[in-house]
């Protein structure tokens, strides 16, 4: 199954601050005391393209 994603600005930056731990989670480290470190940082970005789509939306 092949479907194309259309997204407008879909080439844009947008800047999210991560401790070096949440960036080593999100690579796909594993912290043993932890677990919801990557969690956490999978909703930092999620939120960080929220907002940026949110922006882009006319008022």
């Amino acid at each position: 199954m092949n479907s194309n994603i259309m997204i407008p600005q879909g080439e844009e930056k947008i800047t999210i601050e991560l401790s070096v731990k949440e960036a080593l989670a999100l690579s796909g480290v594993k912290f043993a005391h932890n677990h919801d470190l990557a969690l956490d940082a999978r909703k930092k970005v999620q939120q960080s393209i929220e907002d940026k789509l949110k922006s882009e939306l006319p008022h």
